[in-house]
């Protein structure tokens, strides 16, 4: 595993985390009424001080009333201003030492402002979730908010029994007390605090086809009337799976959930072990099975192996778009050469000036992004070769799992497999704006027995 904490702040959200330094463990203890609107917290954070002894630090947490800090059991002053919580311990953390953070919270949760509207803690008309890509965490629990600072999660999610609780992460309790019930998720993987991912609703649960042994429990949550659709949509998760699992390397979680809200969403939203859907992404025709690939990829990049900070946003994304062309082609639709031709096309009538390693944070979620990403991607493909850019990615999901990286780190890893320097391609398509020309055809990958078997079977979606 490997973690590339940059020294300084975020420099696309100054504002978010403190690099002085990181944690280890968060257990959340939450309890929601959705008809209030009401969210009351208590955060332990378990947390390792930096080189610098701390008389200070800052957690990330929006405009809640604050009961109580305590740091190592001992009451400590604070601030709150801002979406910051500036806490004074009663006694400095030494350099290097090991320490707790207790927070108390309670108030009614709402989306955190940003650059593309609120994001965040979502209250939706019968219930919650949880989309806080990149900086909406804060809008529910106190967290030091970079993506390089990842942490084992426990959460308790306390709420009336007509509803359901999804979280990322093995459910390890649910008990019922009268008329509230108690769900306790465990996330054992390192996690960084945007892709902690939490949806609160009226569904039902089906499993997605049979792990069998060693397999990954697999499993839908949605409102019932939406299963039909569903179970056609969804059906060929399991074999995009097994072939995510034979490109990139075994799944890095113990469980993968989907959850699909009786609202329309924008976008579907990725979590550690965890992906949201709105209502409108099932319609029984398939129509968003490339979104389904897109963010069951994600979890190899973006979740498993993180970004070091936001200029590195390319890295998740043009990864898990080459992942959509990947299973494209294996499935029996357009080949990935062919899908990065229609990209090449789009891109070239649009404005030349997004600098895919630092596209500022205006740009880093704009549509060429994505496109230019999964480009550079398919050019590192043509120029390694079929056999040695998988052995590449597979490489890359087992040496930094857990880790967070950067695109320097990315392009060295690349040059390890590579028979001839590869400068060039990477100083036209990550440090300069101009749109390269599209990348030489590439080897299709080899003749296998294709995923998935080209019927639906609905069978493989059933109900528990």
């Amino acid at each position: 595993m490997s973690v590339q904490q940059t020294a300084g702040p975020d420099p696309y959200f100054p504002a978010n985390g403190d690099p002085r330094y990181r944690v280890h463990r968060y257990e959340l203890a939450l309890d929601y009424r959705p008809a209030p609107n009401r969210l009351s917290g208590t955060a332990r954070l378990n947390a390792i001080a930096g080189r610098s002894p701390l008389a200070e630090f800052q957690l990330n947490l929006a405009d809640f009333r604050i009961g109580r800090i305590r740091v190592d059991g001992k009451a400590a002053h604070y601030t709150h201003r801002g979406g910051r919580l500036r806490v004074r311990p009663a006694k400095p953390v030494r350099a290097g030492a090991a320490f707790t953070v207790e927070v108390q919270w309670s108030g009614n949760p709402k989306p955190v402002h940003s650059p593309w509207g609120g994001i965040g803690w979502e209250e939706l008309e019968d219930g919650a979730l949880v989309a806080s890509q990149p900086v909406g965490s804060p809008s529910w629990y106190p967290c030091n908010d970079r993506p390089a600072d990842k942490a084992a999660y426990q959460i308790s999610v306390t709420t009336p029994s007509a509803y359901a609780v999804v979280a990322g992460g093995r459910l390890l309790t649910r008990t019922a007390k009268a008329s509230t019930t108690t769900w306790v998720y465990e996330q054992a993987a390192p996690t960084s605090s945007y892709l902690v991912g939490l949806s609160i609703g009226k569904y039902q649960t089906v499993l997605l086809g049979d792990p069998g042994l060693g397999g990954v429990p697999q499993s839908g949550h949605l409102p019932a009337r939406l299963l039909p659709e569903f179970s056609r949509d969804f059906a060929r998760q399991p074999a995009m799976m097994e072939l995510f699992e034979d490109l990139f390397g075994p799944y890095p979680f113990g469980e993968y959930a989907v959850v699909v809200t009786d609202e329309e969403l924008d976008v579907p939203v990725e979590a550690q072990g965890l992906s949201l859907f709105g209502a409108n992404h099932v319609d029984g025709a398939r129509g968003s099975e490339r979104l389904i690939a897109h963010e069951l990829a994600h979890q190899w990049f973006g979740n498993s192996v993180s970004i070091a900070d936001w200029r590195h946003i390319w890295l998740n994304e043009g990864l898990a778009k080459y992942a959509e062309w990947l299973w494209s082609e294996r499935s029996g639709g357009r080949p990935a050469h062919q899908l990065a031709g229609v990209a090449h096309r789009k891109l070239s009538a649009l404005p030349q000036d997004l600098l895919l390693s630092d596209p500022g944070r205006k740009l880093m979620f704009d549509d060429r992004l994505y496109e230019r990403g999964g480009l550079t991607v398919h050019a590192v493909r043509c120029a390694l070769g079929d056999e040695a850019f998988f052995r590449m990615l597979r490489g890359w999901t087992a040496l930094h799992r857990g880790g967070a990286v950067t695109t320097s780190v990315f392009t060295a890893h690349v040059a390890r497999y590579a028979a001839e320097p590869l400068d060039g391609l990477f100083t036209a398509w990550l440090y300069e704006t101009a749109l390269p020309a599209p990348p030489a055809p590439a080897v299709r990958l080899p003749a296998r027995p294709s995923y998935p078997p080209t019927t639906t079977d609905p069978a493989r979606v059933r109900g528990e």
